[in-house]
């Protein structure tokens, strides 16, 4: 099994259970699911290990949810609870977004930061979440961005399919 495999499977155990998901692949460190009861299709990762200390487990998810007509939303589990005022930065290959958070929860600021945040991450090769936490402390989440372009045509292409 696939190091990027297990973590996946953990995550998708706590979110919810395994048979409302279809597996549609797993792809470099990211994977592709659809949730038929939904419906919702998306992509998904966790941020590579980290030694320093965590309030959760982060992870970065691009999901449609065809019935909104809501396609290619990021959504990142931040692995701290940003501060009040603490701004939450998202670099992808060097271009910036600055995010919305609400607790240990981030999203692209707008529909058109979704779009140009996707195109980024299909020309990177990795991204970064940075901001301060509710005590001062500054952390950052990694991601490999090693199979994201794969795995977010394949949430696409599942939901479009439905």
């Amino acid at each position: 099994m696939r190091r990027a495999a297990l973590p996946f499977l953990i995550l998708l155990a706590i979110a919810a259970p395994l048979a409302a998901r279809d597996s549609l692949g797993v792809f470099g460190q990211w994977g592709a699911f659809r949730d038929a009861e939904v419906p919702r299709c998306y992509a998904i990762a966790t941020a590579e290990p980290s030694t320093r200390s965590r309030d959760v487990e982060p992870f970065a998810s691009i999901g449609s949810w065809p019935q909104q007509r809501v396609r290619g939303q990021l959504h990142l589990r931040l692995s701290r609870v940003p501060g009040a005022n603490a701004s939450v930065t998202l670099n992808v290959g060097g271009t910036r977004f600055r995010l919305t958070t609400g607790g240990t929860d981030a999203w692209a600021a707008s529909a058109e930061d979704d779009t140009a945040i996707m195109a980024a991450m299909r020309a990177a090769g990795s991204m970064q979440v940075t901001g301060r936490d509710k005590r001062g402390a500054s952390f950052t989440d990694r991601y490999s961005l090693d199979g994201a372009a794969t795995a977010i045509d394949a949430a696409l292409v599942g939901c479009a399919r439905r």
